[in-house]
Protein backbone atom coordinates (compact mmCIF):
# COMPACT_ATOMS: atom_id res chain seq x y z
CA UNK A 1 0.00 0.00 0.00
CA UNK A 2 1.22 3.49 -0.88
CA UNK A 3 0.35 5.05 2.49
CA UNK A 4 1.57 8.53 3.34
CA UNK A 5 0.91 8.04 7.06
CA UNK A 6 1.53 5.13 9.37
CA UNK A 7 -1.31 2.69 9.92
CA UNK A 8 -1.10 3.58 13.62
CA UNK A 9 -1.76 7.27 12.92
CA UNK A 10 -4.67 6.45 10.63
CA UNK A 11 -6.12 4.19 13.34
CA UNK A 12 -5.89 6.98 15.92
CA UNK A 13 -7.76 9.29 13.56
CA UNK A 14 -10.55 6.77 13.14
CA UNK A 15 -10.72 6.21 16.91
CA UNK A 16 -11.08 9.97 17.45
CA UNK A 17 -13.82 10.05 14.82
CA UNK A 18 -15.67 7.23 16.56
CA UNK A 19 -15.40 9.14 19.85
CA UNK A 20 -16.80 12.26 18.16
CA UNK A 21 -19.65 10.20 16.73
CA UNK A 22 -20.45 8.85 20.18
CA UNK A 23 -20.47 12.37 21.62
CA UNK A 24 -22.91 13.38 18.86
CA UNK A 25 -25.15 10.37 19.46
CA UNK A 26 -24.35 8.81 16.09
CA UNK A 27 -24.06 5.09 15.37
CA UNK A 28 -22.09 5.60 12.19
CA UNK A 29 -21.04 7.99 9.44
CA UNK A 30 -21.74 8.05 5.72
CA UNK A 31 -18.62 9.80 4.46
CA UNK A 32 -18.63 11.49 1.06
CA UNK A 33 -15.82 14.05 1.37
CA UNK A 34 -12.64 12.81 -0.28
CA UNK A 35 -10.60 14.75 2.30
CA UNK A 36 -12.20 12.69 5.06
CA UNK A 37 -11.56 9.39 3.29
CA UNK A 38 -7.92 10.32 2.71
CA UNK A 39 -7.53 11.50 6.31
CA UNK A 40 -9.02 8.35 7.84
CA UNK A 41 -7.74 5.64 5.51
CA UNK A 42 -5.16 7.04 3.06
CA UNK A 43 -7.57 6.51 0.15
CA UNK A 44 -6.41 8.75 -2.69
CA UNK A 45 -8.55 9.24 -5.80
CA UNK A 46 -10.60 11.67 -7.85
CA UNK A 47 -13.32 9.04 -8.16
CA UNK A 48 -15.50 11.07 -5.79
CA UNK A 49 -16.94 12.78 -8.88
CA UNK A 50 -19.25 9.75 -8.93
CA UNK A 51 -21.36 8.30 -6.11
CA UNK A 52 -18.90 6.98 -3.56
CA UNK A 53 -19.45 6.41 0.14
CA UNK A 54 -17.19 5.31 2.98
CA UNK A 55 -19.14 3.90 5.89
CA UNK A 56 -17.53 4.11 9.33
CA UNK A 57 -19.43 2.54 12.18
CA UNK A 58 -19.15 3.51 15.82
CA UNK A 59 -17.49 0.13 16.33
CA UNK A 60 -14.76 1.02 13.80
CA UNK A 61 -16.14 -1.09 10.97
CA UNK A 62 -15.39 0.32 7.51
CA UNK A 63 -16.80 -0.26 4.06
CA UNK A 64 -16.26 1.59 0.79
CA UNK A 65 -18.93 1.58 -1.91
CA UNK A 66 -17.45 2.78 -5.19
CA UNK A 67 -17.07 2.03 -8.91
CA UNK A 68 -14.83 -0.57 -10.53
CA UNK A 69 -12.08 1.89 -11.58
CA UNK A 70 -11.47 2.67 -7.90
CA UNK A 71 -11.21 -0.90 -6.64
CA UNK A 72 -7.46 -1.12 -7.08
CA UNK A 73 -7.10 2.55 -6.25
CA UNK A 74 -8.49 1.81 -2.81
CA UNK A 75 -6.50 -1.39 -2.46
CA UNK A 76 -3.23 0.34 -3.33
CA UNK A 77 -3.63 3.58 -1.38
CA UNK A 78 -5.73 2.78 1.69
CA UNK A 79 -6.26 0.44 4.61
CA UNK A 80 -9.85 -0.27 3.55
CA UNK A 81 -10.44 -4.01 3.26
CA UNK A 82 -14.19 -4.19 2.62
CA UNK A 83 -14.66 -2.65 -0.84
CA UNK A 84 -18.02 -3.02 -2.62
CA UNK A 85 -18.57 -2.12 -6.28
CA UNK A 86 -21.70 -0.71 -7.83
CA UNK A 87 -22.07 -1.37 -11.56
CA UNK A 88 -22.57 1.30 -14.23
CA UNK A 89 -25.86 0.72 -16.04
CA UNK A 90 -28.89 2.79 -17.09
CA UNK A 91 -30.82 1.91 -13.95
CA UNK A 92 -27.91 1.91 -11.54
CA UNK A 93 -28.97 2.72 -7.98
CA UNK A 94 -25.92 2.96 -5.71
CA UNK A 95 -27.94 4.62 -2.96
CA UNK A 96 -30.27 1.61 -2.87
CA UNK A 97 -27.24 -0.69 -2.85
CA UNK A 98 -25.87 1.28 0.09
CA UNK A 99 -29.13 0.72 1.95
CA UNK A 100 -28.77 -3.02 1.44
CA UNK A 101 -25.25 -2.96 2.82
CA UNK A 102 -26.32 -0.88 5.80
CA UNK A 103 -29.10 -3.39 6.51
CA UNK A 104 -26.47 -6.12 6.42
CA UNK A 105 -24.53 -4.11 9.03
CA UNK A 106 -27.55 -3.83 11.33
CA UNK A 107 -28.07 -0.10 10.77
CA UNK A 108 -31.85 -0.23 10.47
CA UNK A 109 -33.33 2.28 12.88
CA UNK A 110 -29.91 3.65 13.77
CA UNK A 111 -28.78 7.29 13.70
CA UNK A 112 -26.21 7.97 10.99
CA UNK A 113 -24.29 11.14 10.27
CA UNK A 114 -23.95 12.24 6.65
CA UNK A 115 -21.37 14.49 5.04
CA UNK A 116 -23.86 16.40 2.95
CA UNK A 117 -21.34 19.22 2.41
CA UNK A 118 -19.32 17.23 -0.12
CA UNK A 119 -18.56 17.85 -3.78
CA UNK A 120 -19.09 14.17 -4.54
CA UNK A 121 -22.57 14.15 -3.08
CA UNK A 122 -24.35 16.25 -5.68
CA UNK A 123 -27.86 17.54 -4.99
CA UNK A 124 -29.21 14.79 -7.22
CA UNK A 125 -27.31 12.05 -5.40
CA UNK A 126 -28.21 13.60 -2.07
CA UNK A 127 -31.89 13.37 -2.88
CA UNK A 128 -31.45 9.77 -3.98
CA UNK A 129 -29.64 8.97 -0.75
CA UNK A 130 -32.40 10.51 1.36
CA UNK A 131 -35.07 8.66 -0.61
CA UNK A 132 -33.27 5.32 -0.35
CA UNK A 133 -32.82 5.60 3.42
CA UNK A 134 -36.18 7.21 4.21
CA UNK A 135 -37.85 5.17 6.95
CA UNK A 136 -34.81 2.92 7.24
CA UNK A 137 -32.62 4.98 9.55
CA UNK A 138 -32.30 8.49 10.92
CA UNK A 139 -29.92 10.77 9.00
CA UNK A 140 -28.25 13.83 10.49
CA UNK A 141 -26.06 16.40 8.80
CA UNK A 142 -22.58 15.80 10.22
CA UNK A 143 -20.65 17.59 7.50
CA UNK A 144 -18.20 19.24 9.90
CA UNK A 145 -17.60 16.36 12.30
CA UNK A 146 -14.40 15.13 10.64
CA UNK A 147 -13.44 18.60 9.42
CA UNK A 148 -13.24 19.73 13.03
CA UNK A 149 -10.87 16.88 13.78
CA UNK A 150 -8.72 17.66 10.75
CA UNK A 151 -8.17 21.33 11.59
CA UNK A 152 -5.43 20.64 14.17
CA UNK A 153 -2.56 18.97 12.36
CA UNK A 154 -0.38 16.11 13.56
CA UNK A 155 3.43 16.38 13.45
CA UNK A 156 3.47 14.32 10.25
CA UNK A 157 0.90 16.60 8.64
CA UNK A 158 2.81 19.70 9.67
CA UNK A 159 5.91 18.32 7.99
CA UNK A 160 3.95 17.91 4.74
CA UNK A 161 2.65 21.48 5.05
CA UNK A 162 6.22 22.71 5.52
CA UNK A 163 7.25 20.95 2.34
CA UNK A 164 4.27 22.49 0.56
CA UNK A 165 5.36 25.92 1.80
CA UNK A 166 8.85 25.39 0.43
CA UNK A 167 7.32 24.53 -2.95
CA UNK A 168 5.20 27.70 -2.82
CA UNK A 169 8.38 29.71 -2.25
CA UNK A 170 10.00 27.97 -5.23
CA UNK A 171 7.00 28.95 -7.36
CA UNK A 172 7.34 32.59 -6.29
CA UNK A 173 11.03 32.56 -7.17
CA UNK A 174 10.09 31.25 -10.62
CA UNK A 175 7.43 33.92 -11.06
CA UNK A 176 9.78 36.75 -10.12
CA UNK A 177 12.44 35.42 -12.47
CA UNK A 178 9.98 35.07 -15.36
CA UNK A 179 7.48 37.92 -15.09
CA UNK A 180 8.33 41.06 -17.05
CA UNK A 181 6.78 43.34 -19.67
CA UNK A 182 6.37 41.42 -22.91
CA UNK A 183 6.03 38.07 -21.11
CA UNK A 184 2.83 36.02 -21.40
CA UNK A 185 0.87 35.00 -18.33
CA UNK A 186 1.10 31.48 -19.76
CA UNK A 187 4.87 31.48 -19.37
CA UNK A 188 4.57 32.69 -15.78
CA UNK A 189 2.08 29.95 -14.90
CA UNK A 190 4.23 27.32 -16.57
CA UNK A 191 7.26 28.42 -14.58
CA UNK A 192 5.38 28.42 -11.28
CA UNK A 193 3.62 25.09 -11.67
CA UNK A 194 6.79 23.58 -13.11
CA UNK A 195 8.71 24.59 -10.01
CA UNK A 196 6.19 22.76 -7.83
CA UNK A 197 6.37 19.61 -9.95
CA UNK A 198 10.15 19.68 -10.07
CA UNK A 199 10.19 19.86 -6.30
CA UNK A 200 8.08 16.71 -6.00
CA UNK A 201 4.76 18.46 -5.49
CA UNK A 202 1.25 17.76 -6.72
CA UNK A 203 -1.52 19.47 -8.63
CA UNK A 204 -3.26 22.00 -6.38
CA UNK A 205 -6.86 21.79 -5.24
CA UNK A 206 -7.78 24.60 -7.63
CA UNK A 207 -5.98 26.38 -10.48
CA UNK A 208 -3.43 29.06 -9.71
CA UNK A 209 -5.08 32.48 -9.95
CA UNK A 210 -3.42 34.92 -12.31
CA UNK A 211 -4.65 38.27 -13.57
CA UNK A 212 -3.02 41.38 -14.98
CA UNK A 213 -4.21 44.88 -15.93
CA UNK A 214 -7.92 45.11 -15.06
CA UNK A 215 -8.05 41.35 -14.43
CA UNK A 216 -5.75 41.85 -11.46
CA UNK A 217 -8.93 42.81 -9.61
CA UNK A 218 -10.36 39.30 -9.96
CA UNK A 219 -10.35 36.69 -7.17
CA UNK A 220 -10.83 33.81 -9.57
CA UNK A 221 -8.95 32.47 -12.55
CA UNK A 222 -10.43 32.67 -16.03
CA UNK A 223 -9.62 31.28 -19.44
CA UNK A 224 -7.37 33.23 -21.76
CA UNK A 225 -3.90 34.67 -21.18
CA UNK A 226 -2.49 38.09 -21.99
CA UNK A 227 1.00 39.54 -22.32
CA UNK A 228 2.22 42.03 -19.73
CA UNK A 229 2.55 45.68 -20.76
CA UNK A 230 5.35 48.08 -19.89
CA UNK A 231 3.18 49.59 -17.13
CA UNK A 232 1.14 46.79 -15.59
CA UNK A 233 0.03 45.00 -12.46
CA UNK A 234 0.01 41.23 -11.95
CA UNK A 235 -1.91 39.40 -9.25
CA UNK A 236 -0.84 35.87 -8.34
CA UNK A 237 -2.48 33.49 -5.88
CA UNK A 238 -1.03 30.00 -5.81
CA UNK A 239 -0.19 27.11 -3.52
CA UNK A 240 2.61 24.68 -3.06
CA UNK A 241 1.03 21.23 -2.75
CA UNK A 242 2.65 18.16 -1.26
CA UNK A 243 0.71 14.90 -0.80
CA UNK A 244 -2.48 16.96 -1.03
CA UNK A 245 -1.38 19.36 1.74
CA UNK A 246 -1.40 23.01 0.69
CA UNK A 247 0.46 26.18 1.58
CA UNK A 248 -0.91 29.17 -0.32
CA UNK A 249 0.57 32.58 -1.08
CA UNK A 250 -0.60 35.86 -2.64
CA UNK A 251 1.39 38.66 -4.26
CA UNK A 252 0.76 41.68 -6.46
CA UNK A 253 3.66 42.56 -8.76
CA UNK A 254 3.94 46.04 -10.31
CA UNK A 255 5.78 46.83 -13.54
CA UNK A 256 6.88 50.24 -14.75
CA UNK A 257 5.30 53.28 -13.16
CA UNK A 258 3.62 52.64 -9.82
CA UNK A 259 0.91 55.05 -8.64
CA UNK A 260 1.34 56.45 -5.14
CA UNK A 261 -2.11 55.04 -4.37
CA UNK A 262 -0.90 51.51 -5.04
CA UNK A 263 2.10 51.93 -2.77
CA UNK A 264 -0.27 53.14 -0.05
CA UNK A 265 -2.43 50.06 -0.61
CA UNK A 266 0.64 47.86 -0.14
CA UNK A 267 1.53 49.57 3.13
CA UNK A 268 -2.00 48.98 4.42
CA UNK A 269 -2.03 45.34 3.24
CA UNK A 270 1.27 44.66 5.00
CA UNK A 271 0.05 46.25 8.25
CA UNK A 272 -3.15 44.21 8.04
CA UNK A 273 -1.26 40.97 7.45
CA UNK A 274 0.90 41.56 10.50
CA UNK A 275 -2.21 42.30 12.59
CA UNK A 276 -3.97 39.14 11.42
CA UNK A 277 -0.97 36.92 12.08
CA UNK A 278 -0.62 38.45 15.54
CA UNK A 279 -4.27 37.67 16.28
CA UNK A 280 -3.90 34.00 15.31
CA UNK A 281 -2.94 32.76 18.74
CA UNK A 282 -4.63 30.60 21.42
CA UNK A 283 -7.09 32.54 23.54
CA UNK A 284 -8.59 34.19 20.46
CA UNK A 285 -11.26 33.04 18.07
CA UNK A 286 -11.01 33.01 14.29
CA UNK A 287 -13.29 36.05 14.15
CA UNK A 288 -10.65 38.05 16.04
CA UNK A 289 -8.24 37.58 13.14
CA UNK A 290 -10.77 38.96 10.71
CA UNK A 291 -11.48 41.89 12.99
CA UNK A 292 -7.78 42.73 13.07
CA UNK A 293 -7.80 42.84 9.28
CA UNK A 294 -10.95 44.94 9.08
CA UNK A 295 -9.70 47.42 11.70
CA UNK A 296 -6.51 48.17 9.76
CA UNK A 297 -8.22 48.45 6.38
CA UNK A 298 -11.08 50.56 7.67
CA UNK A 299 -8.81 52.86 9.65
CA UNK A 300 -6.94 53.56 6.41
CA UNK A 301 -10.20 54.60 4.73
CA UNK A 302 -10.32 51.56 2.45
CA UNK A 303 -13.33 49.70 3.85
CA UNK A 304 -15.18 49.71 0.53
CA UNK A 305 -12.17 48.08 -1.13
CA UNK A 306 -11.79 45.07 1.17
CA UNK A 307 -13.54 41.70 1.23
CA UNK A 308 -15.63 40.06 3.94
CA UNK A 309 -13.08 37.33 4.71
CA UNK A 310 -9.32 37.41 4.97
CA UNK A 311 -8.28 33.78 4.84
CA UNK A 312 -9.08 30.22 5.77
CA UNK A 313 -7.67 26.99 7.09
CA UNK A 314 -5.49 24.85 4.84
CA UNK A 315 -4.73 21.16 4.93
CA UNK A 316 -5.36 18.15 2.79
CA UNK A 317 -7.94 19.18 0.20
CA UNK A 318 -8.98 17.85 -3.18
CA UNK A 319 -10.32 19.55 -6.27
CA UNK A 320 -12.25 21.74 -6.94
CA UNK A 321 -10.56 23.99 -4.35
CA UNK A 322 -7.92 24.14 -1.66
CA UNK A 323 -9.98 26.15 0.85
CA UNK A 324 -10.62 24.28 4.07
CA UNK A 325 -12.71 24.83 7.20
CA UNK A 326 -12.87 27.26 9.02
CA UNK A 327 -12.78 30.63 7.24
CA UNK A 328 -11.55 33.92 8.68
CA UNK A 329 -14.69 36.06 8.71
CA UNK A 330 -16.48 38.27 11.21
CA UNK A 331 -17.49 36.69 14.52
CA UNK A 332 -16.46 33.15 13.54
CA UNK A 333 -16.48 31.45 16.98
CA UNK A 334 -13.94 28.69 16.24
CA UNK A 335 -11.26 28.80 18.92
CA UNK A 336 -7.63 28.98 17.82
CA UNK A 337 -5.45 26.10 18.97
CA UNK A 338 -1.81 25.23 18.36
CA UNK A 339 -1.26 23.16 15.23
CA UNK A 340 -3.71 24.92 12.93
CA UNK A 341 -2.65 26.10 9.47
CA UNK A 342 -4.12 29.30 8.01
CA UNK A 343 -3.73 31.11 4.73
CA UNK A 344 -3.99 34.83 5.47
CA UNK A 345 -4.80 36.91 2.39
CA UNK A 346 -5.01 40.69 2.44
CA UNK A 347 -6.97 41.70 -0.65
CA UNK A 348 -7.55 45.36 -1.54
CA UNK A 349 -9.28 46.14 -4.83
CA UNK A 350 -9.83 49.79 -5.75
CA UNK A 351 -12.27 49.53 -8.63
CA UNK A 352 -12.39 53.29 -9.14
CA UNK A 353 -8.65 53.51 -9.72
CA UNK A 354 -8.47 50.00 -11.23
CA UNK A 355 -5.68 49.13 -8.82
CA UNK A 356 -5.07 45.89 -6.95
CA UNK A 357 -2.84 45.08 -4.03
CA UNK A 358 -2.79 41.68 -2.42
CA UNK A 359 -0.42 40.11 0.07
CA UNK A 360 -0.75 36.71 1.66
CA UNK A 361 1.03 33.72 3.14
CA UNK A 362 0.46 30.57 5.17
CA UNK A 363 1.14 30.39 8.89
CA UNK A 364 1.14 27.72 11.59
CA UNK A 365 -0.46 28.48 14.95
CA UNK A 366 1.63 27.71 18.04
CA UNK A 367 1.26 28.15 21.79
CA UNK A 368 2.14 31.80 21.19
CA UNK A 369 2.63 33.85 18.04
CA UNK A 370 1.88 32.25 14.68
CA UNK A 371 4.86 30.94 12.72
CA UNK A 372 5.45 32.03 9.13
CA UNK A 373 5.99 28.97 6.94
CA UNK A 374 7.41 30.94 4.01
CA UNK A 375 11.03 31.97 3.59
CA UNK A 376 10.05 34.65 1.05
CA UNK A 377 10.18 38.33 2.07
CA UNK A 378 6.94 40.29 2.16
CA UNK A 379 8.45 43.27 0.32
CA UNK A 380 6.50 44.92 -2.50
CA UNK A 381 7.60 43.42 -5.81
CA UNK A 382 8.13 46.35 -8.18
CA UNK A 383 10.03 46.03 -11.46
CA UNK A 384 10.48 49.59 -12.65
Amino acid sequence: MALHFSEAELAVRRDRTCEAMADAGLDGMLIFRQESMYYLTGYDTFGYVFFQCLYLGSDGRMMLLTRAPDLRQAQNTSVIEDIRIWVDKPDAGPAEELRGILEEFGCKGRRLGVEYEAYGLTARNGKRLDAALDGFCVLEDASELISRLRVVKSPAEIEYVRQAAALADDALDAAIATAAPGVSESDILAAMQGAVFKGGGDYPGNPFIIGSAEDALLCRTKSGRRTLDTNDQLNLEWAGTYLHYHAAMFRTMVFGDMPDRQKQMYDVAYEALMAVEDALRPGNIVGDAFQAYADVIDRAGMKEHRLNACGYSLGTTFQPNWMDWPMLYADNPVEIEPGMVYFCHMIIFDSDAQLAMCLGETVLTTSGAAERLSRSPLDLIHKA
